[in-house]
């Protein structure tokens, strides 16, 4: 039987930042329409599904799902500005295939998401929590990687990005020892590179991608 995962320190800050007026409406009048709330029912699809963890201002995961109309998307983020500004755009681009959910991702992937339903995960330059002393608050550990892989169908990809080398080497190192997962070639979609990351390799700042595979042995996808 599967144990919840254990969350005693969150790997974020809610940060006080600014949300523009357009993002404020759009959290009143679009998240009814686009938004998804938190809750312990499950997400249902028809077609294969792709989970975005930490979506930020939302321009790499619009870029892939109005790259993938096959494809429904879910992009959970915690941040007003950023959900605000993703909301826009679905609006402004009158996308069916994507949505948004304002919560806590490992409460989302654990309560909402069945076990071997996702074709894709990606997290995308989740926070590195520089300093040694803060690294237990990165998103990647032992739990979260045997949660993501139960939730990935046989085949799907686990697709994250860092640009902190020694975050990148903690992820390889992580993933590599859940049972679950092993290397793998290729991402379900090729991620386009954000105005952060073009900043971030301006600056010398190295990308590493890591990519994995869901094994085939498991609860398959429903």
């Amino acid at each position: 039987m599967a144990t919840s995962i254990v969350r005693p320190i969150r790997s974020y800050v809610l940060r006080q930042g600014r949300t523009t007026p357009a993002q404020k409406r759009a959290l009143e009048a679009l998240y009814p329409k686009y938004g998804i709330s938190f809750s312990g029912v499950k997400i249902s699809s028809a077609r294969k599904l792709v989970l975005e963890i930490g979506s930020g201002m939302g321009e790499t995961t619009l870029e892939i799902a109005r790259a993938h109309p096959e494809t429904d998307f879910v992009a959970v983020e915690v941040h007003a500005p950023g959900v605000g500004s993703l909301l826009n755009a679905i609006e402004r681009e009158q996308l069916t295939n994507l949505r948004v959910i304002r919560h806590d991702a490992l409460d989302v992937l654990e309560h909402m998401v069945g076990d071997g339903t996702l074709a894709a995960i990606h997290l995308f330059f989740p926070d590195p929590w520089p300093k040694k002393r803060h690294h237990k608050r990165r998103m990647v550990q032992p739990a979260f990687a045997a949660l993501a892989a139960r939730k990935l169908a046989p085949g799907g990809i686990l697709h994250a990005a860092t640009d902190w080398p020694d975050y990148a080497e903690h992820m390889q190192e992580v993933f590599s020892k859940e049972p679950l997962l092993e290397p793998a070639a290729a991402g379900y979609a090729t991620r386009p590179v954000t105005k952060f990351e073009s900043r971030g390799q301006r600056l010398g700042h190295p990308i590493r991608e890591l990519l994995f595979r869901r094994t085939g042995t498991g609860p398959a996808a429903r």
